[in-house]
């Protein structure tokens, strides 16, 4: 890690930018209506859904949430890495049926396509998916919101650890492999909507762009959590470009 790094701001430096999806790109129609699917996944892979009806779940991974749902049923880390496979592939089923009626589950936030857009056509941008859904539901939901063109770039997702903060390291690791370059920690820029993105990304040594478009945080509850900038939401695009150039 390289958390004393210095901040490059060259126009010239590259950044890679990590994205959040729940409460950051994209927000369901409505609150929990993710338990539409993870409860039936849950108890068909392991015969109860635990604890997970009344969790509060914004910033975890799939792992965490599959975890403490079902901790005081007595299932362990282990037993659920065993399932994991099965997990994987009846989570995808529920989820298809849940969202069968398409974009209608999700809600693209405001600003977001443009902001994607703008980064996109950036020299010194390039974008990756850091979120705490499993990696098939993470892209699922990006085909279902019209983003999936966005994200060329391997990221790293919440079926391959119980902790988020684990999760910049693997997706640097892909990244510098597909680019074939030595990108430091502090050229990444992970952008989320909770404490748990701002955690792991100074964990990692990369820099954090708090927004505040996440139903579960407010603006002070990420600030105390000192983020290198904040935003309330994408519907200032100069003001973001800015921001971003300034990280």
């Amino acid at each position: 890690m390289d958390n004393q790094a210095s901040p490059d701001t060259s126009s010239e430096t590259p950044r890679i930018l990590l994205w959040d999806i729940d409460g950051t790109l994209i927000r369901s129609a409505r609150t929990g209506a993710f338990k539409d699917y993870t409860i039936p996944m849950l108890e068909g892979v392991f015969g109860t859904s635990g604890r997970l009806a009344e969790m509060k779940v914004s910033g975890m991974t799939d792992l965490q949430i599959v975890a403490e749902a079902l901790g005081p049923a007595g299932f362990t880390h282990e037993h659920i890495r065993e399932r994991i496979d099965h997990l994987r592939k009846r989570y995808m089923e529920e989820m298809h049926k849940a969202t069968s009626n398409g974009a209608e589950f999700f809600q693209l936030l405001p600003g977001v396509r443009e902001v994607l857009q703008a980064v996109a056509d950036h020299p010194r941008y390039q974008s990756a998916l850091l979120t705490g859904n499993i990696e098939p539901a993470a892209y699922l939901k990006m085909e279902l919101v019209g983003l999936s063109e966005f994200f060329p770039l391997p990221g790293a997702f919440g079926d391959e650890s119980h902790d988020r903060r684990d999760l910049p390291a693997l997706a640097a690791e892909r990244i510098r492999n597909r680019l074939q370059q030595d990108i430091r920690p502090h050229q990444f820029i992970v952008i989320g909507d909770t404490p748990n993105d701002i955690a792991c990304a100074h964990h990692f040594g990369a820099r954090a762009l708090a927004v505040g478009t996440g139903r579960l945080y407010t603006t002070e509850d990420l600030l105390e959590c000192s983020p290198d900038a904040f935003i309330p939401d994408f519907s200032n695009l100069e003001l973001i470009m800015q921001m971003l150039a300034s990280l």
